[in-house]
């Protein structure tokens, strides 16, 4: 490990898991989007070793929570060994959106795809996208569009086009 701690800010994207039996140790997979470029955006492993912070990880966080973590980077030494963060603090910045209710079906959800937020509505197939900071982007006309609508906003972004 490094003498250095760092700190990155980004989303939890999937649920934690334990580490071990006992719920002692925590992992989780952080998604760190530094730019609204998708070709920034990178997933880090991050553990967690101490007890009081593992149950927090473990019990308190969802999938969508923007967190601020510090830690120590763990490089691979050789080819099979991999690379992660051990994570010493931990903050959440900003609660996921929360989820309605299991029983009645839901008529729409957002979803993030590194810096961007897609709304999709049940009642039409149109998705709308905004950045994470706000900026409209535009509305796909079905999910299979989203592709082609980022690459369209990030060209004029590259151009200096308005936002």
């Amino acid at each position: 490990m490094t003498d250095e701690a760092i700190v990155l800010d980004g989303f939890l994207d999937e649920e934690t898991i334990p580490g071990d039996l006992h719920g002692t140790t925590a992992r989780f997979r952080l998604t760190i989007s530094p730019t609204d470029e998708r070709t920034d955006e990178a997933i880090l492993p991050c553990s967690v070793t101490d007890t009081a912070l593992a149950h927090a990880v473990i019990h308190d966080l969802v999938p969508g929570d923007k967190l601020r973590v510090t830690g120590y980077l763990r490089l691979p030494r050789t080819p099979d060994e991999r690379m992660w963060l051990v994570v010493t603090e931990l903050a959440v910045l900003q609660t996921a959106p929360p989820h309605s209710d299991p029983t009645p079906a839901p008529t729409a959800h957002i979803e993030r795809y590194g810096g961007y937020v897609c709304w999709f509505d049940a009642d039409t197939t149109d998705v709308q996208v905004f950045t994470e900071s706000g900026t409209w982007v535009g509305t796909a006309p079905d999910p299979d569009g989203l592709g082609a609508l980022l690459k369209t906003f990030e060209h004029r972004q590259d151009a200096g086009g308005e936002q």
